[in-house]
């Protein structure tokens, strides 16, 4: 490794803490930013960094490397006289906008190909 790349990789851990307690803190980044005299357009250059890293980090997803994980989705059963399922979930996963819910009848083969088909999503 040359010295050019042990200073830009020193950066790059540097940038990851404070991209992740900007991230972590709530603000909006402009006011964060401006909070922790931070220029935004390096906290924005060193995030497009940071996203590269670990974008080379993820293994790739050439053919031969990508595994598809069969889901076996069993139909929720309806309650009587409504066409509303039966909600009585017992484990709720919220993931930004995505909603996981997993009911107490849910096989283990379903919870386990559900958690492995999540490992592959960030």
């Amino acid at each position: 490794m040359t010295t050019k790349e042990i200073t830009h990789q020193y950066r790059l851990n540097q940038w990851i803490e404070i991209v992740r307690e900007c991230s972590t803190s709530g603000q909006k980044v402009t006011a964060w930013c401006l909070e922790h005299d931070v220029n935004p357009k390096s906290y924005y250059y060193w995030l497009r960094c940071v996203r590269a890293a670990a974008g080379k980090a993820l293994p790739s997803m050439v053919a031969g490397n990508t595994q598809i994980v069969p889901l076996n989705v069993p139909a929720l059963p309806v309650a009587t006289g409504s066409a509303e399922p039966v909600t009585a979930s017992a484990i709720t996963l919220r993931f930004d906008a995505v909603t996981l819910e997993i009911h107490n009848n849910a096989s283990t083969t379903l919870i386990e190909n559900t958690l492995r088909a999540l490992q592959n999503v960030r």
